[in-house]
C-alpha cells in the first residue's frame, strides 16, 4: 500500500506546484516539473525512482501525445511540411556539429564526440505540447510546424543512431534493416490509419457496453505506440499518429472530452514528476562547468538551428524564435539515447549523470521561454493596432 501513498503525494504535489506556477505567471507544467526534483531523490526523497513510477509515466506521455494528435490540424501539418522539414534538419545539424566539436574540445575520441552530438540532436515535444496547450496556442502555425519537425527529427535521429551504432557500436542490426523498419512502420501505419482505424472506431461505437468509444480509442493508442516501439520508432510518435487519425473521425470531440480527465487526472502528472526523479545532485560539483557549458550549447544550438530553418522557409524573426524554442526540450528521447550510449560504451560513465541534468535543464527552460515568446506576440499585435 506504500505506493498508494506515493501516488497521493505525486497528485497533491503536482496540483499545488502547478497552481503556484500559474500564480507566478508561468505555465503550470513548469511547477510540476520542478516539484519532481523537490519530492524525488535529489532533495526530500519522498518518491523513489521506481519501475512502477516509470511504467505509469510512460502511459502518461503516451496519453499526452495522443491528446496532442487529437487536437492537431492535419491540413496545417501538410501546409507546413516545408518549414517543419527545415526546422528538423537545422535542429539536427547545429546540435550534432557543435556537440561533436564540444566533445573533441573535452578530449573525447571520435566515437564519443559523435554520440554526444547525437544526444544533443534529439527533441521531445511532450513538454512543449503541454505548454502550448495551456496557453491555447496548440493550433498556431508555429505549433503545427514544431509538431511536424519533431516527428521528422525523431526519424532522422534514429537513422543517425543506426549509422553510429553500425560504425562505432556493438549492434548486430544492419543500417539498412533499421531504415527498412522505419519505412515499414510509416507505410503501414498510414494505411491502417486511413482504412482500418475508422472501421474499428465505428465497430466500437456500436457496442452495448460502458464507454466503448473511450476504450476503443485507448486500445488503438496503446497498440499504435507499441507497434512504433517494436519497429524502433518512439512510442510517442505512434500515439500521436493514433490521435491525429481519430481526429479525422466523427468521434473526435467525444473522445477528447473523455480522455483528458483520465490523462490529466492521474497519468500525465506522474510523467512530469518522473522527469525530476532522474535528477541527482551527488557528485556533480566536479562536473558543474561541463553541465553549464553543454546546457548552454543544447539550448542555443536547437534555438538557432530550428529557428534558422523556420526563418529560411517563410517565418519572421519572432515566429522562428518560437519554433526554435519549441524544439529545445530533449526529454525522454535524449534519456533513451544516453542509456543506449552508456550500454554500448559510446558514452563515458562520468558524463551520463551530468547529461541527465542537461536534459532536465532543457526541459525546464522550455515552458517559460515559450511563454515569453508568445506573450511577445501579443505585445507586437497591440503595438501594431495602436
Amino acid at each position: 500500500m506504500h505506493f498508494i501513498l506515493e501516488l497521493a503525494i505525486i497528485l497533491i504535489a503536482t496540483k499545488l506546484a502547478g497552481h503556484v506556477s500559474v500564480l507566478l505567471k508561468q505555465p503550470a507544467v513548469l511547477g510540476e516539473l520542478v516539484v519532481g526534483i523537490v519530492i524525488g531523490p535529489a532533495l526530500l526523497g519522498w518518491i523513489p525512482n521506481s519501475d512502477t513510477i516509470h511504467l505509469l509515466s510512460e502511459v502518461g506521455v503516451i496519453l499526452l501525445m495522443f491528446i496532442a494528435g487529437l487536437e492537431t490540424d492535419l491540413d496545417g501539418l501538410r501546409q507546413n511540411a516545408r518549414p517543419s522539414s527545415a526546422a528538423a534538419i537545422g535542429g539536427i545539424i547545429f546540435p550534432l556539429g557543435f556537440g561533436y566539436l564540444a566533445g573533441l574540445i573535452l578530449g573525447m575520441d571520435l566515437a564519443h564526440a559523435v554520440f554526444l552530438g547525437l544526444i544533443l540532436s534529439a527533441t521531445s515535444v511532450s513538454i512543449t505540447v503541454q505548454s502550448l496547450k495551456e496557453m491555447g496556442k496548440l493550433q498556431t502555425r508555429e505549433s503545427t510546424t514544431i509538431l511536424g519537425a519533431a516527428v521528422l527529427d525523431d526519424i532522422l535521429v534514429i537513422i543517425l543512431l543506426a549509422f553510429a551504432m553500425s560504425f562505432f557500436g556493438e549492434s548486430n542490426q544492419s543500417t539498412l534493416l533499421v531504415i527498412g523498419e522505419k519505412v515499414l512502420f510509416f507505410a503501414s501505419i498510414i494505411l491502417i490509419s486511413w482504412k482500418g482505424l475508422p472501421m474499428v472506431m465505428s465497430w466500437f461505437g456500436k457496442m452495448k457496453v460502458s464507454e466503448p468509444l473511450l476504450s476503443g480509442a485507448l486500445i488503438l493508442c496503446l497498440l499504435f505506440a507499441y507497434y512504433a516501439d517494436l519497429l524502433g520508432v518512439a512510442g510517442i510518435i505512434g500515439a500521436f499518429i493514433a490521435g491525429a487519425a481519430i481526429a479525422q473521425t466523427q468521434y473526435s470531440k467525444t473522445i477528447e472530452h473523455k480522455i483528458e480527465p483520465v490523462a490529466y487526472g492521474v497519468f500525465v502528472p506522474i510523467f512530469f514528476v518522473s522527469i525530476g526523479l532522474n535528477v541527482s545532485f551527488s557528485g556533480l560539483n566536479e562536473q558543474i562547468w561541463f553541465i553549464v557549458a553543454i546546457s548552454l550549447l543544447a539550448v542555443f544550438s536547437k534555438l538557432a538551428g530550428s529557428g534558422i530553418g523556420a526563418y529560411l522557409t517563410g517565418f519572421d524573426f519572432h515566429g522562428s524564435a518560437r519554433v526554435g524554442a519549441g524544439m529545445i526540450s530533449r526529454g525522454e528521447v535524449a534519456l533513451i539515447l544516453a542509456k543506449i550510449g552508456l550500454d554500448a560504451k559510446l558514452l563515458a560513465e562520468e558524463f551520463f549523470t551530468p547529461l541527465i541534468v542537461v536534459v532536465m535543464v532543457t526541459t525546464l527552460v522550455t515552458p517559460p521561454l515559450l511563454k515569453v515568446l508568445f506573450e511577445n506576440e501579443h505585445t507586437q499585435v497591440n503595438t501594431t493596432e495602436k
